[in-house]
């Protein structure tokens, strides 16, 4: 990694403060991502081909620089004019993603959709922590709006497959011979996403950046790049923040550009890009939250004998702390009730 010195925005040129060329290459620009994305010439060309956002949520966070506890009209001001210049940079088979709470997203989806892109999914990231509190329930999810240029968008759904509910719980024959190009057992990830490595980065966590309290779990991004970019394919942070996107675009051979307000972020997202990520390429995993059945005579019969008697160690099967639940019991039929 190294530093330029000329990097930041002046006038209508703009250069990458650091530069990591290790692989493929990864820059990181310092400044207000509204002045410096148009300025970027490959944004300015609408070449990106995948943009995640993670911005300030108004939250009142304790940011390096940034002010988090903004007017609604002004942040909604900064919200519309961050997505419009991003939407510019898009190439025309791009994709979107906006990481954000309740309290925007319903505004961010119909600007979106007002922009002319098209609405892909409507994702949630969800986590067992979410903060404490008796005056209403408590949150435990974020947002995570996938938006495309267009129909003919970049989309790789083999390389996020996890594994299916009916082979991990219900030992099911029909999984094991698919006909839709699917490999056996397997199945693309639902738009609730949860499960191992999954929660938020809290401070004993191998992930967790320093003086950071808003970051993203890596595999969350590597998901997201995985599916809708391609190895040598452009991605755009205009929020860095800890690095996460940068770190998993980087590790997976795309070019990456990361825009950071704060110039000590940025030092450290740099630093992490080059190290490289924390868990990478886990495999595909379960996300079943019910206890494995007992596979009967027919799905052993069905599939040779695969599948293991032992719940725990059946196909895959990884079982979350938190998730054990019985099964419940019949109601009996009474006559005369």
């Amino acid at each position: 990694m190294k530093r330029d010195a000329a990097g930041g925005v002046s006038g209508v040129e703009v250069r990458p403060v650091f530069v990591i060329e290790d692989g493929a290459r990864a820059e990181v620009y310092i400044g207000d991502s509204r002045a410096v994305v148009p300025s970027i010439p490959e944004c300015a060309a609408g070449t990106v081909d995948l943009i995640f956002a993670d911005p300030p949520f108004n939250w009142n966070r304790a940011y390096d620089k940034w002010d988090d506890a903004l007017p609604e009209e002004e942040y909604l001001a900064f919200t519309y004019a961050w997505l419009d210049v991003c939407v510019s940079a898009l190439s025309p088979r791009g994709s979107m993603w906006v990481n954000i709470p309740d309290d925007w997203a319903a505004e961010i989806v119909v600007h979106l959709k007002k922009a002319g892109l098209h609405m892909v999914n409507w994702c949630i990231w969800h986590y067992r922590f979410g903060q404490n509190t008796q005056a209403r329930f408590i949150s435990s999810k974020v947002h995570a709006l996938y938006f495309a240029r267009g129909a003919d968008r970049t989309w790789n759904p083999m390389e996020v497959l996890e594994v299916s509910d009916r082979r991990s719980i219900y030992f099911d024959p029909r999984t094991e011979s698919k006909r839709d190009g699917t490999p056996a057992g397997m199945r693309l990830p639902m738009d609730v996403w949860y499960g191992r490595y999954w929660g938020r980065i809290q401070g004993n966590n191998k992930e967790r950046m320093p003086d950071h309290d808003n970051q993203l779990p890596e595999v969350y991004l590597e998901r997201v790049v995985r599916a809708c970019s391609n190895p040598g394919d452009l991605v755009l942070d205009p929020f860095l923040g800890s690095g996460t996107t940068g770190v998993m675009a980087h590790a997976l051979g795309r070019r990456f550009i990361g825009v950071e307000y704060s110039d000590k972020n940025a030092e450290r997202a740099a630093a992490r890009i080059g190290r490289g990520p924390i868990r990478r390429g886990e495999g595909p995993q379960s996300t079943a939250i019910f206890s494995a059945r007992r596979a009967g005579p027919r799905a052993r019969a069905g599939n040779g004998g695969a599948f293991s008697e032992d719940p725990e160690s059946a196909q895959g099967v990884l079982p979350l702390a938190g998730y054990r639940v019985k099964r419940p019991l019949r109601a009996r039929h009474r006559s005369g009730a």
